[in-house]
């Protein structure tokens, strides 16, 4: 069967726009500042809204990013995070922001953010950040030493870090295309879930000696 340019247009823009919106939804008014739960049973994909006529300039605002966060836990960094929980007129506004202050040789470690990407510019320090692509891109990493001023973007999705290579403290800002870009940090999640994935698992997925794996689990599982 032949197939008609036009239709072929009408597939492709039925396929591609869902896609388009798979991710935080555009507001339909001006904002649509967020309140708490109804209590109702009922939960939506984001915060209820409030009345737009009770809105007021709070609501868009937020102080504070000008302090550093304390970097005294064992990966020596600390993300001060301002999305739609600090902020409630970012709901449905599909944007939120970090600062992330590194002690030397501190990290931000491996993770990554199931709904956002995110753009990270230094402001002091030095940095060696990175991603890693997908098993079908052949787990490529790509990996930048960054100066004051440089700016580096991890797609949505991927498993990044960065680590301040510097003998002094760095700090950086980084902008999420989401109100609520979640964050999964490979770590903690693997050895430290509750309740713990069989170690054998692990050991296996890893290669490691299952008595390592449970140590790892003891460690994690401390933390949490």
């Amino acid at each position: 069967m032949k197939v008609s340019h036009s239709l072929i247009s009408i597939i492709t823009l039925v396929l591609v726009i869902p896609f388009s919106n798979a991710y935080d939804p555009s507001p339909l008014q001006d904002f649509c500042v967020a309140v708490g739960n109804l209590n109702n049973g009922v939960f939506v994909n984001g915060k209820f809204c409030k009345d737009p006529k009770q809105a007021k300039a709070e609501d868009f605002f937020y102080s504070g990013l000008n302090k550093a966060g304390s970097t005294n836990n064992n990966v020596k960094s600390n993300v001060t995070t301002v999305n739609v929980d600090q902020i409630p007129g970012l709901n449905t506004m599909g944007i939120s922001l970090v600062r992330i202050d590194y002690a030397p040789y501190g990290q931000n470690p491996p993770h990554t953010h199931p709904r956002a990407t995110e753009i990270l510019v230094l402001v002091e320090g030095t940095l060696y950040v990175g991603f890693v692509s997908s098993n079908q891109d052949n787990n490529r990493l790509f990996a930048k030493i960054l100066h004051p001023g440089d700016v580096f973007v991890f797609p949505i999705g991927m498993i990044h870090f960065q680590v301040n290579i510097g003998k002094t403290p760095a700090v950086a800002f980084a902008g999420l295309s989401s109100q609520n870009a979640g964050v999964i940090t490979i770590a903690n999640t693997l050895f430290g879930s509750k309740p713990p994935i069989y170690p054998e698992v692990l050991a296996q997925a890893f290669q490691l000696d299952v008595n390592v794996v449970k140590d790892l689990e003891a460690k994690f599982a401390s933390k949490n």
